[in-house]
């Protein structure tokens, strides 16, 4: 579910089926409050609730009434958190209610009025958060090995400091941040924290040289068959240890895949080199003259077209034979990399002449082959499918795809005018494994606001809203996941 966003402006005027499209006097970006829409007892997907049920011991009924508890409760919280400003000393969910810590009675009496238990202390929510950036701008003074991180802990109004095995480094932390002692809790714990990493198409990865992930596939990712072989270990961009080839083939095909440890996760991503990804939706084998782009760690996201199948190269090495090629551009380093045509996989790099200063012919193996000839799965985020149709019944249906963090505004980028009171209908269909959430917006004179919202974290939402004549827009926000959706909308 979406937790903030930014609003974008209404777009092109276009009429679309059954809603009629008019434009406000003016159409401005802002940013918008939070929906204040009532938790539904099917607020969580069956797979959250199953979840829940196994890790917190709940039954079905249980695991429901908490999310809708808890939601209530964690929207009042941060009502009061605003409401009550430097007063507000943080708010905690217990087993039957929202505490909220204040620093003075009348604050609490406030807390009171809103249905959440008061508990006064002598620090504020700010007071603790200055402490506690003290000790961030200090930490170059906490040894990792035996100090693995400080938080604030509202519900004992103090910082807690963690110590792994003798107390004495953190103690000394402490002192050198210059913080008030006495706000400070030293806790010993056997937390040794270490970061995750994510495998995405395209990135740099070490064995001695260096070459380019092509694709993640299920416990891994797939690369060229000369950048090692059966049995090299690898490290990642950041020279982390991250797998073994466990198997490779060149020549006669150039193809491989490593197997990563688990501190990397596959994603199903591609770096663009524009500081964002591009999802993988399948692995569509495009057409000869089809346009494709490629990501490698040295020339970044370059692009071409599809000239010819099953070419035989013949390299110092040995030949490889059912090699695609490209007019698109490469150099030593890309090798490994992934190539694209849209959302659909089609290779890894091969190998190439020229450069990318004065243009060259590159070829990549085809992926399909390598994932036959060594059982993979291919990661996908769903987006290459047909858009869902789950949703039936609406005057109109609008269709899309969508990248994790984005929004898309229906109908077609733009709104639609409704003359008359009456109740707005939205129901949003994604594919299987993200999240997606559905806003109704409402035009104000000035900007867009929300209105109303459904943001469970599954990917099909519905909601239904009775308001005034009005310019009203539908979003679709992809808090997790990419890929295609389809949307029905009835207006009054």
């Amino acid at each position: 579910m979406r937790r903030s966003f930014a609003a974008a402006a209404a777009a092109v005027l276009l009429p679309v089926g059954a809603l009629t499209v008019a434009a406000p006097s003016a159409a401005a970006a802002s940013d918008v409050p939070t929906p204040r829409v009532a938790a539904a007892p099917d607020a969580a997907s069956s797979a959250m609730l199953a979840a829940m049920q196994r890790d917190l011991g709940l039954t079905a009924h249980q695991a429901r009434t908490r999310v809708v508890r808890d939601e209530k409760g964690s929207r009042t919280d941060a009502a009061l958190r605003r409401s009550l400003g430097a007063a507000y000393a943080g708010g905690w969910l217990t087993a039957d209610s929202l505490v909220v810590a204040v620093t003075s009675e009348a604050a609490a009496h406030r807390v009171r009025a809103a249905g959440a238990k008061p508990t006064i202390v002598s620090r504020s929510a700010a007071a603790l958060d200055r402490i506690k950036a003290t000790l961030d701008r200090h930490a170059t003074k906490a040894p990792a090995a035996s100090v693995p991180g400080w938080y604030v802990d509202v519900a004992t109004n103090s910082v807690v400091v963690l110590a792994r095995g003798d107390a004495r480094a953190a103690d000394a932390f402490v002192r050198a941040s210059r913080v008030d002692p006495s706000a400070v809790r030293v806790v010993t714990t056997t937390e040794t924290p270490r970061t995750y990493y994510d495998v995405r198409g395209g990135d740099a990865y070490y064995m001695g040289g260096r070459c380019s992930v092509g694709f993640s596939v299920t416990g891994g990712f797939v690369t060229a068959g000369h950048c090692g072989t059966t049995g090299t270990a690898t490290q990642g961009y950041n020279q982390v240890a991250q797998g073994t080839f466990r198997g490779s083939s060149f020549p006669g095909n150039d193809y491989a895949w490593v197997q990563t440890n688990s501190n990397w996760t596959p994603q199903p991503w591609v770096n663009n080199y524009s500081g964002g990804n591009v999802t993988v939706a399948g692995s569509t084998e495009a057409a000869v003259g089809a346009a494709v782009c490629r990501s490698g760690s040295t020339t970044g996201w370059r692009c071409g077209s599809i000239q010819a199948k099953n070419q035989t190269v013949n390299y110092a090495e040995g030949s490889v034979s059912g090699l695609t090629r490209t007019n698109a551009c490469a150099e030593p380093g890309d090798s490994g990399g992934s190539w694209l045509a849209g959302q659909q996989a089609q290779g890894v790099t091969s190998g190439g002449s020229g450069n990318c200063s004065v243009g060259g012919t590159t070829y990549f193996q085809p992926v399909n082959e390598i994932l036959s000839a060594y059982g993979l799965t291919l990661r996908t985020s769903g987006g290459g499918e047909p858009p869902p149709t789950g949703c039936t019944g609406y005057e109109s249906t609008y269709t899309g795809s969508i990248s994790q963090g984005q929004s898309r505004y229906q109908p077609n980028g733009s709104y639609y005018y409704s003359s008359v009171s009456g109740t707005h209908r939205g129901c949003l269909d994604g594919p299987t494994g993200v999240d997606f959430d559905l806003y109704l917006q409402k035009w104000n004179g000035s900007t867009w606001v929300d209105v109303a919202g459904a943001y469970t974290p599954s990917p099909d939402e519905t909601l239904s809203y009775t308001g005034t004549a009005g310019y009203y827009r539908f979003e679709v926000h992809a808090y997790s996941g990419s890929g295609s959706y389809s949307l029905g909308i009835t207006n009054p």
